[in-house]
Order: structure tokens, then sequence, then C-alpha cells
């Protein structure tokens, strides 16, 4: 399964950099985005949101996120996690309104439940 990571960082304490260590160990895809497109945990970092996702999780909050949906429908992933602090009304009514799911939830709650 291929999971970007729009968000992504490289400081450990971050939920996002956690997020991606746990989806690596489980043998997920990974693709980190961020504006600079850093390497993060080894993988090549990305500015834009690669099409082709079955997920893309969200750490962003949702007035830097807003300025990147037009960037998020164009990609067209089967599923879109808003985790804690990430939620957005409008990403998710845009994001229906084409097909895209949607989910309220925290990625690693999800993967250390077996819910992803």
């Amino acid at each position: 399964m291929k999971v970007a990571i729009l968000g992504a960082s490289a400081k450990p304490e971050r939920y996002s950099y956690q997020a991606q260590k746990l989806l690596m160990a489980r043998g997920y895809e990974v693709f980190p985005v961020s504006p600079r497109g850093d390497e993060i945990l080894g993988v090549a970092g990305m500015t834009e949101i690669p099409a082709g996702m079955d997920t893309v999780t969200v750490y962003l909050r949702a007035e830097r996120l807003l300025p990147l949906l037009e960037k998020l429908l164009l990609a067209s992933p089967r599923r879109v996690i808003f985790n804690p602090g990430t939620e957005s009304e409008e990403a998710v009514s845009q994001l229906a309104e084409v097909g895209i799911t949607t989910e309220n939830a925290c990625t690693l709650v999800l993967l250390n439940t077996g819910a992803f």
C-alpha cells in the first residue's frame, strides 16, 4: 500500500515522523511530502502529493492544508486521514464530492490497533 504523509517532518518528536517510522516498519511504501522535500528516514522527500496513493495521512492544520486542497484533489488518493488537529470540514466536503473517502483519526492509533 502506498501512503503519502502530507506535512512530513524530519524531527523525531513530530507525530508525522513517528507515523512514517511505524508505516515503514509495517511494510508500507511511504512518500514524505513537505515544502522542502527533505529526505526523512532514508526516504527521498517530495514537495508535491504524488498520484496513485492509496492513503494520504494529513499532518497540516486546516489553514496550511486548504491552499493545497486542489493538488490533493488532483492526486486522487483512495482515502485521506485527518489526524487530530488537522480536521477541515471544507476539505472533507470537497473530497467527498469526488468520491474520496475521509477519516478523522490518528494514524498511529490506527496502525497500533490494526485498523489502518
